[in-house]
């Protein structure tokens, strides 16, 4: 029997924020996108209500880097050293040494990064298990196909579990809490690639999945439409950004409007109190950072 099960990792108190996914199938448990390290012990309660330890698992699966989703690897890996973890060639370096991934962290988060996201322990390399994007993994009697999926980040996969259904799609299509009115693009520094991620979506579409399992936050339950949308969004907030970029005295003028025109849309759909969740799990500002670095780099290689 093949089970896939929804954990709230409850981030910073907050529940609808980051979701992973726990995969059981035949004795085989595996977790997708485990988390950052500051909600470890969130993680264990919730293995524990399902009678499961840390102990227990057989492997982690990561869409990708970011310490949302990957923080809390290298602490799974110490309390369980058998732990295999699935992660992009492109990322693995920096779970082994997460170093200058910390430092580029910093940089957004400042002061607030630790109590964010904890602390984020390295990877041994022995642990690693690198994919380019093509392989199959099978995980008890389930099977994975890995997609290569760079848009959101150059170290970007996602999973297709083809007799469920279900795209794990990580940050691949954006925010969109419980299936909810709005789909929030995700567009942090440094990686963003609005013409590969137009290709990751055409990726995910030509496998027909009934669902998207969305680390922020759930499942997605037309896929078809909700990539329309967010493809949408996401070009139509490029063009936002490239607009006050161009309009505005210096870049923090040019953040202040960005942020205050994708917010009142937000809030258009979302109401206030909403609004503000989905803003917090994304972050307008580093949707704007993340979107400026990419218009820079495309007008630079025009020129």
């Amino acid at each position: 029997m093949s089970t896939i099960t929804t954990l709230d990792t409850n981030w910073t108190g907050r529940p609808h924020s980051v979701a992973a996914a726990l995969l059981e199938s035949n004795g085989h448990r595996a977790i997708i996108d485990p988390g950052p390290a500051s909600t470890l012990a969130t993680l264990r309660e919730v293995l524990l209500s399902r009678g499961l330890s840390v102990a227990d698992l057989d492997t982690i699966v990561l869409t990708h880097i970011h310490l949302d989703h990957a923080g809390a690897t290298g602490s799974l890996v110490r309390e369980n050293p058998k732990l295999a973890v699935y992660v992009h060639v492109n990322g693995a370096p920096h779970l082994a040494d997460p170093s200058k991934l910390l430092a580029s962290a910093g940089r957004l988060w400042g002061d607030d990064l630790v109590g964010l996201f904890g602390e984020t322990l390295p990877v041994a390399s022995e642990n690693l298990r690198i994919l380019e994007g093509g392989e199959t993994l099978r995980l008890g009697a389930r099977k994975l196909d890995v997609l290569y999926t760079p848009g959101h980040a150059a170290h970007h996969v996602s999973y297709f579990d083809d007799d469920a259904g279900v795209a794990f799609v990580g940050d691949t299509t954006g925010i969109r809490i419980e299936n909810g009115p709005f789909v929030l693009p995700a567009t942090p520094p440094p990686d963003i690639d609005l013409g590969l991620w137009d290709s990751s979506f055409a990726a995910i579409l030509a496998l027909r999945p009934a669902r998207l399992f969305l680390t922020h936050f759930g499942y997605a339950y037309d896929p078809a439409a909700h990539i329309a949308e967010y493809r949408e969004r996401l070009h139509r907030w490029a063009a936002v950004a490239e607009e006050v970029l161009r309009s505005a005295p210096d870049e923090s003028a040019a953040l202040e409007a960005f942020v205050a025109r994708c917010r009142a849309e937000m809030e258009q759909k979302l109401g206030t109190t909403e609004a503000e969740h989905h803003d917090f799990t994304a972050g307008l500002h580093l949707s704007f950072l993340g979107l400026a670095r990419y218009l820079r780099k495309r007008a630079k290689a025009s020129a």
